[in-house]
């Protein structure tokens, strides 16, 4: 019989907690970052680790055993062509927790837990340094540029064009004020208060309404076969 991992599990079940654990590994891949509360954040870690080395790896076999875990093909094709050659010279710690501090409400410590950058001393990186050098030394304005306009930004301009009456997370991870609904763009489900999934959710667009979510092209959580 297998031994079960040691602290508090995630969610109500180990199905439940397999399936957090792959939707937070999902969007990582997908978005390089992710906020979310620490007791997840280590847990994610050396999962998200263990798919890396399979994605370096490259063969069939690791691949096939990637989708179990992970079920976006696209996010599966990321990780083996681009995340994996990222980190070919590199043997591990492909990933970085940073703390936030605590979320308001329930005081919970948020992280934020990243893919951090591939070594800079690697053949291919000082081949490409070689190459071009006048556009890596313009390239830190061009960030600095992009850096100021974002923090310039209200969090409603920082997702405008991507879904209307919507708002980002806060740094913290937590709600702006207004917002109660909770939606995932993974699964294009909203979840409200009364949810049972609902302290579980990692909020990644949040909607003052159930009729914004709607328009927005969210579906309730709960309402389909594949939400019981």
């Amino acid at each position: 019989m297998p031994t079960p991992t040691k602290g508090a599990r995630l969610g109500g079940s180990p199905a439940h907690e397999k399936l957090i654990l792959s939707n937070l590994a999902t969007s990582l891949f997908e978005h390089g970052a992710i906020t979310t509360t620490a007791a997840k954040a280590k847990r994610l870690q050396p999962l998200a680790e263990q798919m890396i080395t399979k994605a370096k790896r490259g063969d069939l076999n690791s691949r096939r055993q990637v989708m179990k875990r992970i079920k976006d093909k696209s996010v599966v094709h990321v990780l083996f062509t681009e995340i994996g050659e990222r980190y070919a010279d590199r043997s591990g710690g492909y990933t970085r927790i940073t703390k936030l501090g605590p979320r308001k409400g329930d005081n919970a410590p948020m992280v934020k837990i990243e893919l951090v950058e591939a070594l800079a001393d690697s053949p291919k990186a000082k081949k490409t340094a070689k190459k071009a050098p006048a556009k890596k030394a313009a390239a830190p304005q061009a960030e600095e540029k992009v850096e100021e306009k974002v923090e310039d930004a209200p969090v409603q301009d920082v997702v405008a064009g991507k879904f209307d009456n919507s708002a980002a997370p806060l740094e913290d991870g937590s709600a702006p004020e207004g917002y109660t609904i909770k939606g995932n763009e993974d699964s294009m489900k909203y979840h409200t208060t009364e949810s049972p999934w609902y302290d579980q959710t990692v909020a990644e667009v949040w909607f003052k309404t159930e009729a914004d979510a709607e328009a927005a092209g969210f579906a309730k959580a709960g309402e389909t076969e594949d939400d019981k």
